[in-house]
């Protein structure tokens, strides 16, 4: 075992369901975490259902998208990855977020599963515009094409909580996710001046 392993760790790339089910189970955390950070207890059948939806689609869609953006764009030349990110802002970004918040609504067995969508896409989508184009530079200039999925759901686990935030009771900018975090502050700052 000690022989095999150095000699194939460094080429080591795991089938798609782990990078899909890593995806997932990231995706879930950060639902878990934002319920979490504002003090509201645990929602599973909520946490479930976004881990339903980073399995069934978010997770292939970001493993089949990134593998495609790199045989449309090979390489990490400036044009090229300029050209990965700016594709995966006008193309993947939309297509995920109007399938986040129709998908929930479709779990959550709404009657208009467009309302939220119609709501809060533009206000989601401008936010992600402050963060994902970020994240995609790096993961297509420093990470290897195989743990683009991996490295995508972890900073997505940041991404999930804004985002499960936002479905719940946010409008997808970010002031208002923010808007908890202040209210967390000015409770706290109550508290000692109540006893």
């Amino acid at each position: 075992l000690t022989r095999w392993l150095p000699r194939h760790a460094m080429s080591f790339q795991a089938p798609r369901r782990h990078y899909v089910l890593l995806y997932a189970g990231l995706t879930a955390a950060g639902d878990a975490a934002q319920r979490r950070g504002r003090g509201q207890p645990p929602d599973w059948a909520q946490t479930r259902r976004v881990a339903l939806l980073a399995l069934t689609f978010h997770g292939n869609l970001n493993y089949v998208w990134l593998r495609a953006l790199e045989r449309a764009l090979p390489g990490r030349r400036p044009a090229a990855v300029l050209g990965k990110v700016l594709c995966d802002q006008l193309l993947a970004a939309p297509v995920a977020v109007g399938a986040f918040y129709t998908g929930m609504s479709i779990l959550q067995r709404k009657e208009d599963i467009f309302s939220d969508c119609k709501k809060k896409f533009w206000n989601t989508y401008k936010t992600g515009l402050m963060y994902w184009p970020f994240v995609q530079l790096s993961n297509f200039v420093f990470v290897p094409v195989y743990l683009r999925t991996a490295y995508t759901g972890l900073c997505g686990f940041v991404w999930a909580a804004f985002i499960c935030f936002s479905q719940e009771s946010g409008d997808g900018t970010v002031k208002s996710a923010f808007m908890w975090l202040q209210r967390e502050k000015v409770n706290a700052d109550e508290e000692p001046s109540q006893k």
